[in-house]
């Protein structure tokens, strides 16, 4: 291992869906990395005639829309950005990637939390506080199946919530080729961002296979996932500063390969 390339001759799993993987395995390939992309969720979009999903959002009636991630953005948008963003509704994003892809879209300035990247920390930026937020209309933009915190929350502070789920989150068909990886000591370290994500590799894996998994550096950006990992037995999880940039300087600072 060299110190321009740190990750020479190791192979790090990436396992965000794929539209967002390229950014993170291209970061680890110029630090002299392999990586092996195995998305954990599937992403596509809502089905409106079978999921009770509906269209009725006029964007114009909001006074912020959040945004939970880039494919809440590049689902959504579509449904109900209609012929361009209204001059009296904030754009929100939950983290950069998020802000990157409305600003693909020409959309900008956005509202975004820094240093964290979650529900949470857009609940702490002063907007939405109840002394601001209460009276407005907040529409969220999100997946099936999303976290409740904060659409509780923001309507426990006063303001008007909907929720418009723009994509679906599933477990990969066939997992067959990752287990096989891990079974063969194919990779030498996990990069996981979400729970969920974690759940369906944990549900697909053997209770052998779970234990070469058990003994593998996992790298978390989230202190819940984490807690999630530790809690299902993985006896090496990193937590690392947010987002890609945050993995791989926990992946390059790391010395126990």
């Amino acid at each position: 291992m060299t110190s321009d390339l740190p990750l020479r001759g190791r192979r790090v799993l990436v396992t965000r869906p794929a539209a967002q993987s390229a950014a993170l395995a291209g970061m680890i390939a110029a630090l002299g990395g392999e990586a092996v992309c195995f998305p954990l969720l599937d992403i596509g979009p809502i089905d409106v005639a079978t999921e009770g999903a509906d269209d009725k959002h006029v964007l114009a009636s909001y006074d912020f829309a959040v945004f939970i991630s880039p494919n809440a953005v590049d689902y959504g948008l579509p449904r109900v950005l209609g012929d361009g963003w209204p001059a009296a509704t904030r754009a929100v994003a939950i983290g950069p990637s998020t802000v990157a892809a409305l600003a693909a879209h020409g959309i900008g300035p956005v509202l975004a939390p820094s240093g964290r990247f979650d529900s949470e920390a857009v609940l702490a930026l002063p907007e939405f506080s109840a002394a601001a937020v209460a009276g407005r209309r907040v529409l969220i933009l999100r997946g099936n199946g999303g976290r409740e915190l904060l659409a509780e929350t923001l309507r426990a502070r006063g303001a008007t919530v909907d929720c418009l789920s723009c994509y679906r989150r599933s477990a990969p068909a066939d997992m067959s080729p990752l287990v096989a990886l891990l079974r063969n000591g194919g990779v030498d370290a996990v990069t996981l961002s979400s729970s969920e994500g974690l759940r369906n590799l944990w549900s697909a894996l053997t209770p052998d296979d779970r234990q070469r998994l058990v003994h593998l550096p996992v790298f978390v950006p989230h202190a819940r996932i984490a807690e999630e990992a530790a809690a299902l037995g993985l006896q090496r999880v990193l937590a690392t500063a947010p987002a890609d940039a945050g993995l791989v300087a926990a992946l390059t600072a790391f010395d126990g390969f």
